[in-house]
């Protein structure tokens, strides 16, 4: 499913415009993306948790020349699915 079948699939189910489904869509992901922008977690109950975390620096092995390189520490983005969502794909 892409955005544009999931925003038609939301608004047949809502019985709103397309368009106001779109703003609607778009608020909800500007909001979580500043919510884990500023460090915290997005929790979606009966769906799952995003959070981001740090991870820490190490050393990596290219296998071809054995060469170390040092890769730096970075942010990342995790997600953990709910016990219910688990549930149901079992």
């Amino acid at each position: 499913m892409n955005n544009k079948e999931f925003i038609s699939e939301l608004s047949r189910r809502f019985v709103y415009t397309n368009k106001d489904t779109t703003q609607l869509v778009s608020s909800v992901i500007s909001i979580m993306t500043q919510q884990l922008q500023d460090g915290n977690t997005v929790a979606i109950q009966g769906f799952g948790t995003f959070e981001v975390r740090k991870k820490l620096e190490r050393i990596s092995i290219n296998p071809a020349t054995q060469q170390r390189m040092l890769i730096p520490p970075k942010l990342v983005l995790t997600y953990k699915p709910s016990a219910i969502l688990k549930e149901k794909f079992k």
